[in-house]
C-alpha cells in the first residue's frame, strides 16, 4: 500500500482528504504544517504528498524545496492543493517541484484524475 502525507493546517481538509485518499488505497500519514512534514518525512519518504500552501510554522513552498533536497526527496510524487489560483503561483509551486496542482475546494473526482496524472494510481 502507497502512503501519502497530507500536510494542511485545517483538520477538516486533513479529514476529507483522508477519506478520498484511503478510498484509493492509500495509507494516511497527516502534518499540519511543514515543519512536522520535513519531520515525517526524515522518518520515511511517502509516495504521495497532497500539500497545502499557506500553513503557519512553515507554508508549503518552503516544506517543498527542503524537501526536495532530502535524500529520496525526488521520488515522491507532490500535488499542492490551495486556493491560490493564479498562473504566477502555480508556476512557483511547479518550479520547486510539484508534479500537479489542485484547487480548494476538491472533491474525490479531482483528487482521482491529478493522482492519475502523476502516475500514483
Amino acid at each position: 500500500m502507497k502512503t501519502c502525507l497530507v500536510v494542511d493546517d485545517s483538520s477538516v481538509i486533513r479529514k476529507v482528504a483522508r477519506r478520498i485518499l484511503e478510498g484509493l488505497d492509500f495509507s494516511i500519514v497527516e502534518a499540519e504544517d511543514g515543519e512536522k512534514a520535513l519531520e515525517v518525512c526524515k522518518r520515511g519518504m511517502p509516495e504521495a504528498i497532497l500539500l497545502d500552501w499557506n500553513m503557519p510554522v512553515m507554508d508549503g513552498l518552503d516544506f517543498l524545496r527542503n524537501m526536495r533536497m532530502m535524500p529520496g526527496g525526488d521520488q515522491p510524487k507532490v500535488v499542492f492543493c490551495t486556493t491560490e489560483n493564479d498562473v504566477a503561483h502555480i508556476a512557483r509551486a511547479l518550479h520547486a517541484g510539484a508534479n500537479e496542482y489542485i484547487m480548494k475546494p476538491f472533491d474525490k473526482e479531482i483528487v482521482t484524475a491529478k493522482f492519475q496524472e502523476v502516475g500514483l494510481i
